[in-house]
């Protein structure tokens, strides 16, 4: 689960530095994912269970201590997880507060239950490769990240030093098939 979630947060962020207006907030498509197959294992201790999908693949998911159905799921379950993604993203003014916020919401019913997370965090452009066509960014929680960019026009509205806020809402829904 850590590398498909390392791998939609990072998916997600690489939209941001593709925007055009930095000036403004942005809000960019949401993108969706679905993993769907059977629970294969499942560690209790540990909050993880590998779901393998229908092409034979295995996915590790880890489950938040917020999904408090996660005793009730057994090997062998059919499973669908629904990863839907939401970006915004603005440059930030100088002298205007960092922020670093988690928020999250769970709600649940007898066959699935949903857990949303509202991440506001703010970074920093630490490297700028007009060759590479890249953006590298850093939060002080120890974040980093670096992307390709797709709109060369953002290079001449930012700078090495730059904060950014960027706030994804991302909810994920599990049903039991």
């Amino acid at each position: 689960m850590k590398r498909r979630a390392t791998m939609l947060i990072a998916s997600t962020i690489a939209l941001v530095v593709a925007l055009p207006g930095w000036a403004q907030v942005k809000e960019l498509p949401t993108q969706t994912t679905t993993i769907a197959g059977t629970i294969e294992t499942i560690d209790t201790n540990k909050r993880a269970m590998n779901i393998k999908t229908a092409d034979g693949s295995f996915v590790a998911v880890n489950v938040p201590e917020t999904v408090q159905r996660f005793g009730e799921l057994k090997v062998g379950d059919k499973v669908k997880a629904t990863y839907n993604n939401n970006v915004m993203v603005r440059l930030k003014p100088p002298g205007e507060a960092a922020v670093d916020t988690t928020e999250t919401d769970r709600a649940k019913s007898p066959t699935s239950g949903s857990h949303m997370m509202v991440r506001k965090m703010t970074a920093s452009i630490v490297g700028i490769d007009k060759a590479a066509s890249s953006i590298s960014f850093e939060a002080a929680n120890g974040w980093k990240y670096s992307r390709r960019v797709v709109d060369p026009a953002v290079f001449d509205q930012v700078k090495v030093g730059d904060k950014v806020d960027i706030v994804w809402n991302t909810d994920l829904t599990v049903a039991v098939q």
